[in-house]
């Protein structure tokens, strides 16, 4: 069998998505420490281990709090949620994959990365995780190829705004994680008290 016969894969990128409002929680959820630093900057060194670059994508007014030593990734598109760093990455490097990460999933760990990165399909649009919740794609875990780019371009302009229904008509690998804990996102200050513990016990 020849070099050829094996599929190419693009260089794997990494993107933190903080840029979000926090509402819910009543804090920025990005600069919660709980693993020792602030989850964005606790994310953006669990991805360093896995990608070429790693970007941390926010929103423009965000982009002067972010510590020296991290890449940074306004908001290009505004005012589309998740799906705005997303866009943002791939106008950024159009020809490379993206592993996408949001910033409040705190049980998010190594393990589960390397499980996504290693089952990797980059004939796919997209790898991704299945939500242990309702059987759908977790699209914020998850490797984003880059012909997912020209599609969510597509997507966008039928009005939506979803990341999960874009992979939910879309050609994906979807992976079942080990441990369904680590897909668990934190959005309120229950929800935190409550991981926060599972964090404690686990040490």
């Amino acid at each position: 069998m020849t070099s050829s016969s094996f599929p190419i894969l693009p260089l794997l990128n990494g993107l933190v998505l903080a840029g979000g409002n926090s509402t819910r929680m009543g804090t920025a959820k990005e600069k919660i420490c709980w693993h020792g630093k602030e989850q964005q900057y606790a994310m953006a060194d669990l991805l360093a281990q896995f990608c070429g670059e790693v970007f941390i994508s926010c929103r423009p007014e965000q982009m002067e709090k972010i510590r020296t030593g991290y890449s940074v990734l306004p908001d290009a598109f505004t005012e589309m949620g998740p799906i705005s760093g997303i866009l943002s990455a791939f106008d950024l490097r159009k020809d490379t994959a993206w592993l996408v990460v949001a910033c409040d999933m705190p049980l998010l760990d190594e393990k589960a990365l390397g499980l996504l990165t290693r089952f990797r399909d980059p004939e796919k649009t997209a790898t991704v995780y299945e939500s242990p919740v309702d059987g759908k794609p977790e699209p914020l875990a998850a490797i984003w190829e880059p012909k997912s780019f020209p599609l969510l371009l597509d997507f966008i302009q039928t009005g939506s705004r979803s990341p999960r229904k874009f992979m939910m008509n879309s050609d994906i690998f979807l992976l079942k994680p080990e441990d369904p804990q680590v897909l668990r996102n934190v959005n309120t200050q229950e929800e935190a008290a409550e991981v926060r513990r599972m964090i404690e016990n686990s040490r």
